[in-house]
């Protein structure tokens, strides 16, 4: 999986803690990033990718910079913007500016270009990068987009998935992407299917996981859970990920 376990275990059951400052960081001046898995130059053997969720960065970029047009192939990548507005533009001829609560879906397939940079010639733009292998390769390239700007706080929103239910965004891989705000002290619950895992990440505010608090940045695997429990010790805005 990619992952090393070395927090607490019952059976069969694995909760893995990855701390924000543990992660990969390049600060290039312009982009200040923080990579979960190997990513670029940073290569962490233990930390490679998690299930089909290859790439999760938290990428902030400053006012008028950003990533020139380059290529990507076989690769679902999408973005999730936390605030300031990203400007996208591609070779198959979307053009999109995305706000926040915007998520974006690109399926790299057989090629495709993009570019992605900050709208704002002053504000930096706060956003997460995230990549999911395909579960097959060379599809036609293709672009989606939606925004979940208007989610109720207090529930899991379905944001990717296969199939796309529930108004998501579909995307060539058995994995369900979920988003969700939680106020100082409510809890939610997720049900996994048997032989599934997942992985929480935090975004904003603080969250309990098995009596484990996890802040900005933090993140946790999860194996050989049927039912997790996320409870908010402050205002909290996160992402959790359901991998086949």
């Amino acid at each position: 999986m990619g992952v090393h376990f070395c927090s607490r275990s019952q059976g069969k059951t694995m909760i893995t803690i990855r701390k924000a400052e543990d992660r990969g960081h390049a600060n290039h001046g312009w982009l200040d990033s923080h990579h979960t898995f190997s990513f670029a130059d940073y290569f962490d053997p233990k930390h490679t990718q998690f299930r089909a969720l290859r790439v999760l960065n938290e990428d902030r970029v400053s006012g008028g910079q950003g990533f020139g047009l380059h290529p990507h192939r076989d690769m679902e990548i999408i973005s999730y913007v936390v605030s300031g507005v990203l400007q996208h533009q591609d070779t198959i001829g979307n053009r999109a500016l995305m706000k926040a609560g915007d998520v974006q879906r690109i399926s790299a397939g057989t090629g495709i270009r993009h570019s992605e940079y900050n709208a704002s010639p002053v504000e930096p733009v706060h956003f997460l990068q995230i990549w999911i292998t395909p579960d097959r390769r060379g599809v036609k390239p293709d672009y989606a987009e939606k925004s979940f700007r208007a989610i109720e706080p207090g529930r899991l929103h379905l944001i990717a998935s296969r199939t796309g239910h529930t108004n998501s965004i579909p995307i060539h891989q058995d994995a369900e992407v979920y988003v969700a705000k939680l106020t100082a002290g409510e809890a939610i619950g997720h049900h996994f299917a048997p032989h599934r895992s997942g992985w929480v990440q935090v975004i904003e505010g603080e969250i309990e996981v098995d009596v484990k608090t996890l802040g900005p940045g933090d993140g946790a695997a999860i194996s050989g859970e049927e039912r997790l429990g996320v409870r908010s010790v402050r205002d909290a805005h996160f992402l959790l990920f359901d991998l086949a």
